[in-house]
């Protein structure tokens, strides 16, 4: 027996991922009311860009809009921006926005993705986050040639933001509490790489060093305090430390929320409630493993993903891609597939890091899951991705190199 198509379907998060899902029920042929929900004011845009092209000058803010109201108006959407979602019953089937409008609905993708954690409450002048476009503007309008900013986190938002100071001509110390920048996330062989990397540009790069907090006078940031004592001065500071996903929203809804929206291999949350992009904690049935993934590109294959299997649910099929991530920092490139993070082991495989130009693989068990590239032709990484699709064993991928 199969499920009857829903009739009207709301979409929470005018993101990427709310976008491609958007477009993914109108392209597949749903014709029923849809609603697009978004907290921010703004049509859906990129934000890869905002820590690299936006920050440094080189992209004007619109170049970021991912479609303009015209491709909104054609998909016949009733879009309710700058109103967030406020509470969701999952059993009646009912959202509540901010503004306290009712959205019934019998089809539900919830794309509401992450924010910025921070080491202080906003407020103070010159202390930042970069998360959304207005964040992106004033910190670009603050960054230029003699300029003092403090990057506290060294993942790749703080190291992006510190290559674009650095480009900017601003003086820039990097602040990691781990000894080896990335390491967590890509081997210590890349971190110490890439650390170098930054140190060559300039940037004055304090490893294994804890923050105790923020320096303000007359409510503008002075300087970062460390945990020895040592003031590092700043004219801004900005605040890398990671993210937290969007869910508050969604206590007491019914929905399962544990470091995101907890989802099955289809991408479901529930009954006619499925979620994507940097809020869904899936299980990815490639890696058997749940996962959640905040990388610009699994949000849109998500998002499509999702919408799909909302649709038909008969016919769902498990979203389990290969995870896709790049980074852009000076003049070099960084572009990975698969899962890096908590390998058993991260081996260089192809070039030599002293040449700018290597290729690293990693194993979990017995298989190749992961591959990173710098300074590498896409096919050759395109070539250890279907290694990694293929769950080629370790010792046979190795003979590819």
């Amino acid at each position: 027996m199969t499920s009857a198509p829903p009739r009207r379907v709301v979409v929470v998060g005018a993101s990427a991922a709310g976008l491609a899902a958007t477009e993914t029920l109108r392209r597949d042929g749903y014709d029923g009311a849809l609603t697009l929900v978004g907290s921010e004011k703004h049509l859906p845009y990129d934000r890869p860009p905002l820590s690299k092209q936006v920050l440094t000058g080189q992209w004007p803010v619109e170049r970021t809009a991912l479609r303009g109201p015209a491709d909104l108006d054609a998909l016949d959407v009733d879009l309710r921006l700058g109103v967030p979602a406020a509470a969701l019953s999952a059993a009646g089937r009912t959202l509540t926005l901010a503004d306290g409008a009712e959205l019934g609905y019998d089809g539900l993708v919830v794309c509401t993705g992450v924010r910025p954690r921070r080491l202080a409450p906003s407020g103070t002048a010159g202390l930042h986050v970069l998360r959304d476009l207005e964040d992106a503007v004033v910190l670009r309008d603050r960054l230029a040639a003699g300029r003092r900013l403090v990057v506290v986190g060294g993942g790749f938002l703080g190291t992006e933001v510190s290559a674009a100071a650095r480009a900017l001509g601003a003086a820039v110390t990097l602040v990691e509490p781990s000894a080896v920048l990335l390491a967590d996330a890509l081997g210590h062989q890349v971190g110490a790489h890439l650390a170098q990397v930054h140190r060559d540009r300039g940037v004055d790069l304090r490893t294994a060093t804890a923050v105790a907090g923020i320096t303000a006078e007359e409510g503008r940031v002075t300087g970062v305090r460390l945990a020895d004592g040592t003031v590092l001065p700043a004219d801004d500071v900005v605040t890398a430390i990671g993210s937290l996903p969007n869910t508050e929203w969604l206590r007491g809804s019914g929905l399962g929320v544990a470091d995101g929206v907890e989802c099955d291999e289809y991408s479901a949350a529930a009954p006619g409630v499925y979620a994507a992009g940097d809020v869904a904690r899936w299980l990815n049935p490639l890696f058997g493993t749940p996962m959640r993934v905040e990388h610009r590109t699994n949000a849109a294959e998500q998002g499509m993903a999702a919408a799909r299997n909302l649709l038909h649910p008969q016919d769902g099929r498990p979203f389990a891609p290969i995870p896709y991530f790049w980074s852009d920092q000076y003049d070099v490139k960084i572009q990975a597939y698969g899962m890096l993070r908590g390998s058993d082991q991260a081996q260089v495989v192809e070039g030599d890091p002293a040449d700018g130009r290597f290729l690293v693989a990693y194993r979990s068990g017995e298989r190749v899951t992961g591959v990173l590239g710098i300074g590498i032709p896409p096919r050759t990484l395109r070539r250890w991705r279907t290694a990694v699709a293929d769950r080629t064993a370790w010792q046979d991928a190795l003979t590819m190199a």
